[in-house]
């Protein structure tokens, strides 16, 4: 029985990209190959409250995500990486979480919910337990499966086998689109290296097991212009996929300041625009 380090397990509605509003289970595992610390700050600065909060975490550590606070700048699920805060994601085994999965379901069961196994990067290091638990006889019924990443790590030789397996189960008349990969790659404006985020080879592979698209995290004209050079390169190495902006704001006030600007650099350079409907509805808060 495979064993997974999760940060968070909730239920609730996708609320960006391809499957905006659609009732989903969000797996939320620990652990990112990056830090994102540049987003919402000036370029080339870099985020300095999950730090602050790290520090005023002392000898009373938190006992559970929801006492964390926001953070306006910087990675906005900072504690499904950072190791200040590993002590709130447990190991738990596949049985357990398709039993969790299963008690959040409305119905107790799959019907029309969506699964996002999301992070941190969900493909870092747990790609040999997904098999596991979506073999679980609990899990029988799931038939959209979302796996939302930076797009920098390659699919193991087994676990691509293992997809294009399922995928053909599921859809034996041809493919239907049930496995997405949300990827979003960081930009500069992230305070990441364009050498070590931009993976082209690595994006196209995905399209040769499901559906995937580009959402790239921007505030600014400058960071749309980056977006579109990233769209660029991944064009030359054959990528297909539609191409997103989504607005910086891990909170509603930081949110709120650029979405409609955002919005309209979709409009003017011809992509399409994502809300962070997480925010519109529920300020963002974990486990939303």
């Amino acid at each position: 029985m495979s064993k997974i380090k999760v940060s968070e397990l909730f239920y609730s509605i996708q609320g960006e990209g391809r499957f905006m509003g659609v009732p989903s289970v969000f797996l939320r595992t620990f652990g990112c190959n990056f830090t994102c610390g540049g987003f919402g700050m000036p370029r080339g600065e870099l985020s300095q409250e999950r730090i602050k909060i790290a520090a005023l975490d002392g000898f009373s550590p938190y006992s559970n995500y929801k006492e964390l606070p926001l953070v306006s700048t910087g990675c906005d699920s900072f504690a499904a990486w950072d190791p200040a805060f590993k002590h709130l994601s447990p190991m738990l085994d596949t049985n357990t979480i398709a039993d969790s999965i299963c008690e959040m379901l409305p119905f107790k069961e799959w019907r029309d919910e969506h699964l996002v196994i999301t992070g941190g990067e969900p493909l870092l290091g747990w790609q040999r337990a997904y098999p596991d638990l979506i073999e679980h006889p609990k899990m029988s019924g799931l038939n959209e499966i979302t796996f939302e990443t930076n797009g920098t790590q390659p699919l193991t030789d087994e676990f691509t086998k293992y997809l294009k397996t399922w995928n053909q189960r599921q859809y034996p008349h041809g493919p239907g689109g049930e496995i997405t990969f949300s990827v979003s790659p960081k930009l500069p404006c992230s305070g990441e290296k364009w050498k070590d985020a931009i993976c082209t080879d690595i994006v196209r592979s995905y399209e040769n097991i499901g559906y995937a698209y580009l959402k790239f995290v921007v505030a600014t004209e400058e960071d749309a212009q980056d977006a579109l050079k990233a769209t660029a390169e991944y064009r030359a190495a054959g990528f297909k996929g539609p191409v997103y902006l989504m607005p910086v704001g891990g909170t509603s006030d930081s949110y709120f300041m650029n979405n409609r600007s955002v919005a309209e650099l979709a409009m003017k350079n011809g992509l399409r625009y994502s809300a962070r409907l997480q925010v519109d509805l529920w300020k963002n808060n974990w486990g939303t």
